[in-house]
């Protein structure tokens, strides 16, 4: 019976060391950048892993007084293709800890 308790705290060491490098690669996710870009470069969106918008770029041709909707279609897109890529970072980076465990709803 006591050799049950000693895997079952085993297990909890490991969930925990687990939780810890899980939350670390969260913090670093949030330091991390990723690029999106419309209109081959004309607009740049940087966002964080956490998927906060740091900084807009939008190169002075691709404003036109006469066609703003132009800009804010480039704008949007950018800024789909920012967060895409941040979804996609942080897939890849916690991904690695859902791997092999089959536990659904965690991510």
């Amino acid at each position: 019976m006591m050799r049950g308790m000693g895997n079952m705290q085993n297990m909890m060491k490991q969930m925990q060391k687990m939780q810890k490098k899980m939350a670390q690669a969260q913090e670093e996710l949030g330091e991390k950048k990723v690029e999106g870009t419309a209109g081959g470069g004309m607009v740049t969106v940087i966002a964080t892993g956490h998927k906060e918008i740091v900084e807009v770029k939008i190169n002075q041709e691709a404003v036109d007084p006469d066609d703003v909707e132009m800009l804010e279609d480039l704008v949007l897109a950018a800024v789909n293709d920012a967060l895409k890529k941040a979804d996609e970072l942080a897939s890849e980076t916690m991904g690695q800890f859902t791997k092999g465990l089959n536990l659904p709803g965690i991510f």
